[in-house]
């Protein structure tokens, strides 16, 4: 099993590979074609891959969710360098969140005869 310092290193190696295939564009890479075509096909396959992992989390599959959930984040990693959004930026409000304690959201009752 990886240790938390080499999983943070993946996320980075991902976004620093999406950002240099940005930089310095190569023939037939689907991370130079996604970056071309625009955010609105950037925007379509992030959907696609929310509901790819919404399905695949209530099936038995663990390696598909994995799967999927990898899927995800690559397209995430390729919406935020379309955005310009660094990665440090999500780690530190990632942090920000993490400090906070308390602060589940009250819900409202339903009535579910209704």
């Amino acid at each position: 099993m990886q240790n938390q310092n080499e999983n943070y290193d993946v996320l980075t190696a991902l976004y620093d590979t999406v950002v240099e295939r940005r930089d310095n564009p190569q023939e037939k890479s689907y991370t130079c074609y996604l970056l071309n075509t625009g955010l609105d096909k950037i925007l379509k396959k992030v959907g696609e891959e929310c509901a790819e992992t919404i399905i695949a989390a209530k099936n038995d599959s663990d390696s598909d969710l994995v799967g999927e959930i990898s899927d995800l984040f690559y397209h995430i990693m390729v919406l935020m360098v379309k955005r310009g959004i660094p990665l440090e930026d999500v780690y530190a409000e990632l942090d920000r969140r993490s400090l906070k304690s308390g602060n589940l959201k009250n819900f409202k009752q339903v009535d579910k005869n209704s």
